[in-house]
């Protein structure tokens, strides 16, 4: 009986129940809150916003330097995040906390520099003295606040001044729907200035070379397999010859050149397969082999290696350079550095 009841999924009682219903019901509004600060800010983007978010790109675009992203508290968390999407996606910046630069790190402000200032009241105290700072020196100031005739408001050279709108704190106290709003004006800014430089996957691959993404940015020059482990037999090779070259190799296929080298046919175990069933004669490779090798480039993605490999039910693909013969990826391999 104990054991039963240990397999079986215990059935919520009645105040687990409501308990349950109660979380959903918390969690759904406060993301109709949340959904709401952003409808106003794509609403504000329209207008104002919009042209001030643009003048503000200009600015970032035009320095030189390096994007200074402050704020404290709350704020000050969303900017090392909004400084962290920065640096990842072309946009070199880093974050100076507040307080910090009053004591030594406004040495880290240069004056090609532009600083990105957080504040939901634009009163915050501790922003004082890297606002002055920037006004002594000539560094531009973007603020990112809610109002307009603040302190961080008035000093800046150009504000993003969202629209207020209902915290989903239902004290109206902890920073919730503001953070994300200004979360995603940082977001909206570095995706802007991305696409105006051309930012490629190639160009974010260099800033991610760890993890699973890093993997799935690889090029498939990074995962093949090259020199004495690449199985290749000239046109002129017998079928006997062939087949000791795909045991030696284990890879299960091989690759057929020409007298140039290029690549014009693989022999692999379908096609052995196939050619045992007519009756096995050692006649000339060409005779056996299938005649449209699937390629791939050296600089190909390795996700896009993995799509090709998938759309065509392969498991091994060539990588040709002017159509010779470089390389040979397994779908283990993709399997190993984890782009699956």
């Amino acid at each position: 009986m104990l054991e039963a009841s240990l397999t079986q999924p215990a059935t919520p009682s009645a105040p687990d129940a409501g308990r349950i219903a109660a979380a959903r019901q918390s969690a759904v509004r406060t993301l109709e809150i949340e959904q709401r600060g952003l409808e106003a800010v794509e609403q504000a983007l329209r207008g104002e916003l919009g042209e001030a978010f643009n003048t503000a790109a200009d600015i970032i675009e035009a320095a030189g330097g390096n994007v200074v992203v402050t704020g404290m508290g709350k704020s000050g968390h969303i900017g090392r995040k909004i400084a962290a999407t920065f640096a990842s996606t072309g946009t070199p910046s880093h974050f100076v906390h507040p307080a910090e630069a009053s004591h030594g790190d406004l040495g880290m402000i240069r004056t090609d520099d532009v600083v990105l200032a957080l504040s939901w009241s634009g009163e915050t105290p501790e922003l004082s003295d890297i606002v002055a700072y920037t006004r002594r020196f000539g560094v531009k100031l973007i603020a990112i606040t809610s109002r307009r005739g603040s302190a961080l408001g008035s000093a800046a050279d150009v504000g993003l001044f969202l629209p207020t709108s209902q915290e989903a704190c239902p004290n109206g106290l902890a920073p919730t729907t503001s953070t994300t709003m200004q979360m995603v004006m940082g977001d909206a800014l570095a995706v802007f200035l991305l696409e105006r430089r051309g930012f490629t996957s190639t160009d974010f691959q260099r800033f991610h070379p760890g993890g699973k993404l890093g993997a799935r940015l690889s090029k498939a020059q990074s995962v093949m397999h090259s020199g004495p482990e690449l199985p290749v037999v000239p046109s002129s090779a017998g079928l006997s010859d062939a087949i000791v070259e795909m045991t030696s190799k284990r890879f299960g296929i091989t690759g057929v050149v020409d007298e140039q080298g290029l690549l014009i046919g693989v022999l692999t175990d379908g096609d052995l397969r196939r050619a045992f069933r007519r009756g096995f004669v050692d006649g000339p490779v060409t005779a056996v082999m299938g005649q449209r090798p699937h390629s791939v480039g050296p600089d190909v993605l390795a996700v896009e290696v993995l799509a090709h490999m998938n759309k065509s039910r392969i498991t091994c693909i060539f990588v040709v350079e002017d159509g010779k013969p470089v390389g040979l990826i397994h779908v283990h391999d993709l399997l190993r550095v984890g782009i699956v």
